[in-house]
């Protein structure tokens, strides 16, 4: 039987980060209750289809799950929970996204009880001064508050998420940041680069212009991203993804459905899907959302049909992201044809440059080809 991951988004928070493009905001906070009874009826629209499925992981996103109450969460989970049934995988994991100040024992020990495995805590930053330019509601206290408690509760799998190439930031800054949170030992730590993406604040600021001096060029950029490696590989972490370490055994089983290609539904405003080689997305108004459900109709659309040649395109781009690489015999078993015959010119070149690396039946990017990744990805589009 075929694996599925299941997403839920919850587009809460309490206020917007500058940097943020999700479908997110304070704005929604009023409809809270009734976008959790629309999003069961969602989870009800898709029971047959589960049902073809043995479930490896749910994913909680935001916005900011754990700004919900406990009663509201439990709710949101027992959606959940008759929608996976027993088919929900014996070593499944379930985590929530929190962020520092919205976490109490309470809450905490409801997500326990509610069989939530993993929490991932959105830090982003060591730096005060840093977490107040992103536009975060904390301080580095508050997320060492919310981390102990986690601890306490009896959390043993938390995932932190930072970010690097902020503006004005230096390599010491981030090597503090990172030193901080390794001396708290967490599983797994996500450690991205920021994206000034258009429609947010940080655009309007940084986009272009003189404010995007104030960003770390891109050899500074490298450099954090050597000393992000350097550090965790030190402490115990190993990187199985380009901006994901873990201990042994912490891996994200969410994460990695999304580079390999296994199916995952998403349940909630504008959450996509990829359902037997089809893409959707759900309704991105929420008003659109939550009056198609009331009337019991579908909030989920069909974007692309995955052909061929994407397929093809998607397993080299987002297999080369986990530092295993790709599989030359699962590429020929799925798709009928060598890797080489489809990508010789581009293999080639690609091992020239010195981005490449290959050992039997495996294909992955060296660490100069890392720092070019997004280079190397656009060799494998098509015209």
């Amino acid at each position: 039987m075929k694996e599925l991951a299941i997403y839920v988004h919850i587009p809460f928070c309490a206020r917007k980060c500058r940097y943020c493009d999700f479908l997110s905001g304070p704005e929604y906070l009023e409809q809270i209750d009734q976008y959790i009874d629309m999003m069961q009826k969602q989870m009800e629209q898709c029971r047959e289809l589960v049902k073809e499925y043995r479930i490896r992981s749910i994913f909680l996103g935001g916005g900011t799950p754990s700004i919900l109450t406990s009663s509201q969460i439990t709710r949101v989970m027992a959606g959940l929970w008759e929608l996976a049934g027993d088919r929900m995988m014996a070593d499944g994991e379930v985590t929530i996204e929190s962020n520092p100040g919205t976490l109490t024992e309470e809450k905490l020990k409801t997500y326990l009880d509610l069989k939530i495995s993993r929490i991932s805590m959105g830090l982003q930053s060591a730096d005060n001064e840093e977490l107040k330019n992103l536009g975060r509601i904390h301080t580095y206290e508050e997320f060492l508050e919310g981390y102990k408690l986690a601890r306490k509760a009896g959390f043993n799998n938390i995932n932190v998420d930072l970010m690097s190439g902020l503006p004005s930031q230096t390599l010491q800054k981030w090597e503090t940041t990172l030193k901080k949170v390794i001396s708290l030992r967490p599983e797994h730590i996500s450690a991205y680069s920021l994206i000034v993406e258009e429609g947010t604040e940080f655009y309007k600021l940084y986009g272009s212009g003189k404010g995007k001096k104030e960003l770390p060029e891109e050899g500074l950029d490298r450099l954090m991203y050597q000393k992000t490696k350097e550090l965790l590989e030190q402490a115990g972490y190993y990187r199985y993804e380009i901006s994901n370490y873990a201990k042994p055994g912490y891996e994200s089983r969410h994460n990695i459905t999304y580079w390999t290609g296994i199916d995952y539904l998403g349940i909630g405003l504008g959450a996509s899907s990829l359902i037997q080689k089809k893409r959707y997305r759900n309704e991105e108004k929420m008003e659109c959302y939550l009056e198609k459900l009331s009337r019991n109709k579908s909030v989920c659309n069909l974007e692309e049909a995955l052909n061929w040649q994407s397929e093809m395109e998607e397993f080299m781009i987002l297999g080369l992201r986990m530092m295993k690489g790709v599989s030359k015999s699962e590429f020929q078993k799925r798709f009928g044809v060598t890797m080489e015959s489809k990508y010789e010119s581009v293999l080639r070149k690609i091992k020239e440059l010195g981005l490449m690396e290959e050992e039997k039946d495996l294909l992955w990017l060296t660490e100069k080809g890392i720092d070019v990744s997004n280079e190397v990805f656009t060799l494998f589009l098509s015209d």
